[in-house]
């Protein structure tokens, strides 16, 4: 049996792959140091947990969720005063907030309820995987606009050609970046909405990583930006509990903007899934409008860790940014094994050092020459990580 022509056209999954040699690696009696997938290693907020508890033993919770009960009522008011607090954006939480089973879920959905075949999709390369994948799957055409630290892992949009610009019903854009952990200012919006007016092209923001910031940087929103809100603009915003909350395996977002955008994707979504479990509303719920000190003290975990593990390996001569955003560090292969693609260095390190990284390859075509780390380890771990490298380096490219 054959599978689909859309699955063949994907890539192949590498995280998989890395999967695999943490596998045979532990199998092997090796102490494996994970910091390949951005799978976030601290527990949800016990307030949150509290909400979750005390809502799931409720026998009316355990039906189908309807987008008109109470808990979803609710819970988009709670995303719409969210926004408000974080970015002063006043949204109607009946038109302009949709929620869905995690960000990932809702972008891949996205491309599927707006492309046909001869659509083309674009995204920057590197990125997140979901932002060029979901365009393949719904059988779409993938453009990759590269991106690299020549331009700060900035795409410029004026430089696109005028006949993929013309066939173009899908821009993704992701700040704070995934894997890069580039940042933008609200410019950067106020730029892409003016470019993106008068075209019929969806402008889509996925804004997962805005309250993992250091060093007083402010993530902007798209819907800040001048002219975003009008209906001509087609804006659309992702987000999730998962990276702010920790709230990962929840599987709980909500996508916000454009209220014609959020029709049609609910629509395609209401022929695929059935809405989020009401405890899991809930809890979400909770994370949004309750306390946030948990989201402050978070960012200073991470905070220590950059400070920890970045300093670490410039002293080890591997010269990488320090992020000021995201829990990520974007580092080009050491050159004297330049020779080696991202895979295989990553699969070097694995083997030489129990050490999971993400290869650049894995978040498209521009990523080769790079790997991720995503510092969703202890301190402690991350010490131990640094003197494994140390050891790594000192071999024979």
């Amino acid at each position: 049996m054959q599978e689909a022509n859309r699955l063949k056209r994907l890539p192949q999954y590498l995280f998989t792959i890395m999967d695999n040699l943490k596998q045979e690696a532990a199998a092997k009696g090796k102490d494996v140091i994970d910091l390949g997938m951005g799978n976030p290693d601290l527990p949800s907020p016990p307030n949150v947990v509290e909400a979750l508890v005390k809502a799931a033993v409720k026998p009316e919770n355990h039906r189908y969720p309807k987008p008109t009960d109470d808990v979803s009522k609710r819970f988009r008011r709670a995303v719409a005063q969210w926004y408000d607090q974080r970015f002063g954006v006043k949204l109607d939480p009946d038109t302009e907030v949709l929620p869905l089973i995690g960000s990932k879920e809702g972008i891949s959905h996205l491309a599927l309820a707006f492309l046909n075949n001869d659509d083309i999709g674009m995204v920057t390369s590197p990125t997140y995987p979901v932002h060029a994948n979901g365009i393949i799957m719904a059988g779409g055409i993938l453009y990759n606009i590269p991106i690299g630290p020549e331009n700060n892992f900035r795409p410029d949009f004026q430089a696109l050609p005028k006949e993929v610009v013309r066939m173009a019903k899908l821009l993704i854009v992701s700040y704070p970046h995934n894997p890069t952990a580039a940042c933008v200012e609200l410019d950067f919006y106020n730029d892409l909405v003016a470019w993106g007016k008068g075209k019929e092209t969806i402008l889509c923001s996925d804004l997962a990583y805005s309250d993992i910031v250091y060093d007083g940087y402010k993530a902007p929103s798209l819907l800040q930006a001048k002219g975003a809100r009008d209906k001509d603009a087609y804006c659309v915003e992702f987000h999730t509990c998962s990276k702010s909350y920790n709230m990962a395996g929840w599987r709980i977002g909500w996508a916000v903007g454009h209220p014609e955008i959020l029709r049609s994707l609910a629509k395609a979504k209401s022929y695929i899934d059935f809405g989020i479990f009401p405890a899991v509303q809930e809890a979400a719920i909770e994370a949004l409008i309750g306390p946030q000190d948990y989201v402050h003290n978070l960012v200073e975990t991470y905070k220590r860790r950059r400070d920890l593990f970045v300093p670490g390996l410039h002293a080890l001569g591997w010269d990488v940014p320090s992020p000021k955003a995201t829990f990520y560090i974007w580092a080009h292969i050491p050159q004297k094994f330049s020779g080696l693609t991202s895979l295989d260095f990553a699969k070097l390190l694995v083997n030489e050092a129990g050490i999971v990284v993400a290869p650049g390859t894995g978040f498209g075509e521009y990523g080769e020459g790079f790997v991720r780390f995503a510092l969703v380890e202890p301190e402690d771990r991350l010490k131990v990580a640094l003197e494994r490298l140390k050891k790594v380096l000192a071999l024979k490219g």
